[in-house]
């Protein structure tokens, strides 16, 4: 730690009086004959941005904000599970309950921490869309029976995480910045889609595309700029919650915003534990959940390093082995109160990128406010008043901001050197592929699509594999050996 103003003078004696030993009157005794003068008291060492606190209005107003942008990403996957198991209205909506209230709990364990879990970091966790697919395919029509073989196979699936957990935080070392902003622009690039079709109203919107739709989040997109570029301090930290409800307001006014679902709204709820009755293990359902795991673990690990390095605490083994431990125990938790597996919610990544605010306990609010949605139904419909084309103006500058931060990592990975161009390339060309040709890989095994539909893990996967073989491997590892000791 570098010296502090005056620490030369006051180990002087000829540098003058002290001015405090005039304020205090015990600064300036002499000690008494054969005792050791006081050592000067060392300055407390100030807080990492990530370990401060806001004051509890904007820490709730800002956590709020983090809220509104993952809302519509952690209700989607039950939306979808539960009519396609044969789940009636009313069990629907208690999923979706219980989807809040699962990844509120999991984001405060990632948060705050408890023991070695957590990664400690302003880190979002939710329910994970890699799982939507294949849990669709498990319980099809088999109603509560075909909840309780998803939720067994979940367990499972978390459970073999958590015992991997220690092996695979190590794989950190294989994540140089030729990678990790391969993968964090992948990652942008991958959420924009969701935001533009958010943009058109959502694929099942009757009016999915209109010119109304794309108004209104054409406008919304407009307003946060804006508010970033006009605004100051604290009020343009939260331009996107403003944008989202200057963007409601004027879709309530156009007659675009559906209060109905308010009306139906139990006041209280409670997730209660195996809804659907007790879990049931199928081998098959079992593998299939695992590899979901295994593709949420990649996901979560390429999302710790972007946010570590947008707040500026690298994101080391020991960080994601915590934060990889929080994700799989949620995941295997999330059963018991009828949620689905965890993980990282890259569009709050792009929030925190985007205002600046890198306190962990601001997402730790938002964890809180997660909870209490799960357990008040009546407050988390006025949550989703937020129409989806809203969400969708917000996400594109939310999600095209995770994208630019991998730009950025990629600005200081030395691509004029080697083959790193080469990998660059490479990565984000497959990366791409279910992004801009969705159904690419559909004639290939069912099983198989879980991995090769998700972009980031495609082309995490093919950036390790080059970098391994340009920069670890043969000729290339001797060539770069001696700078690479010099840099550690």
């Amino acid at each position: 730690m570098d010296a502090q103003p005056g620490t030369s003078r006051d180990a002087d004696p000829a540098a003058g009086e002290d001015p405090a030993a005039k304020e205090d009157p015990a600064a300036g005794e002499k000690p008494a004959a054969g005792e050791a003068p006081a050592a000067p008291a060392a300055p407390e060492p100030a807080k990492h941005p990530v370990d401060q606190t806001l004051p509890p209005l904007k820490l709730l107003t800002s956590g709020l904000q983090h809220v509104a942008a993952m809302y519509a990403g952690v209700v989607a996957p039950p939306m979808i599970v539960g009519p396609a198991v044969g789940l009636d209205a009313r069990d629907t909506a208690f999923l979706m309950g219980a989807s809040l209230f699962t990844a509120g709990i999991a984001t405060l364990l990632q948060t705050l921490g408890l023991w070695k879990f957590g990664a400690r970091l302003p880190f979002v966790n939710g329910v994970s869309f890699a799982g939507v697919t294949p849990m669709v395919a498990i319980g099809r029509d088999r109603g509560a029976e075909g909840m309780a073989v998803i939720f067994g196979a979940v367990i499972v699936a978390g459970l073999l995480g958590l015992l991997l957990t220690p092996y695979f935080s190590r794989l950190v070392r294989f994540f140089p910045p030729v990678v990790t902003g391969t993968v964090i622009t992948l990652i942008g690039l991958s959420l924009l889609p969701v935001a533009f079709t958010w943009s058109r109203g959502g694929a099942a919107a009757a009016g999915h595309g209109s010119m109304r739709n794309i108004g209104l989040a054409a406008l919304t997109l407009v307003v946060v700029l804006t508010l970033r570029r006009v605004l100051r301090g604290f009020l343009r930290q939260i331009a996107v919650l403003l944008g989202l409800a200057v963007g409601t307001a004027v879709a309530a006014a156009l007659g675009m915003t559906d209060f109905a679902a308010v009306g139906d709204a139990d006041a209280l709820g409670f997730p209660t534990p195996f809804h659907f009755g007790a879990p049931q293990f199928e081998l098959a359902a079992i593998v299939s959940m695992c590899v979901v795991m295994l593709v949420c673990m990649t996901e979560s690990t390429a999302d710790m390093l972007a946010l570590g390095r947008i707040v500026g605490r690298p994101a080391d083994e020991r960080t994601i082995r915590g934060g990889l431990s929080a994700d799989t125990l949620g995941s295997a938790l999330s059963p018991l109160f009828n949620g689905f597996m965890c993980s990282a919610f890259a569009q709050n990544v792009g929030l925190v990128a985007m205002t600046g605010v890198r306190s962990r306990f601001v997402v730790a609010a938002g964890g809180g406010i997660l909870v209490l949605l799960g357990l008040i139904p009546v407050a988390a419909s006025v949550i989703a008043l937020v129409p989806l084309p809203v969400l969708g103006g917000a996400g594109i500058v939310l999600f095209g901001t995770v994208a630019a931060a991998g730009i950025q990592t990629l600005a200081a990975a030395a691509l004029e050197k080697g083959e790193n161009a080469l990998i660059v390339a490479a990565s984000v060309g497959v990366g791409l592929i279910p992004i801009a040709s969705p159904d690419f890989y559909h004639g290939f095994p069912q099983d198989t699509l879980v991995v090769l539909d998700s972009g980031i893990s495609t082309g995490c996967v093919v950036a390790i594999a080059l970098n391994l073989a340009f920069n670890h491997l043969g000729a290339g590892a001797a060539g770069r050996r001696g700078p690479r000791r010099a840099r550690s």
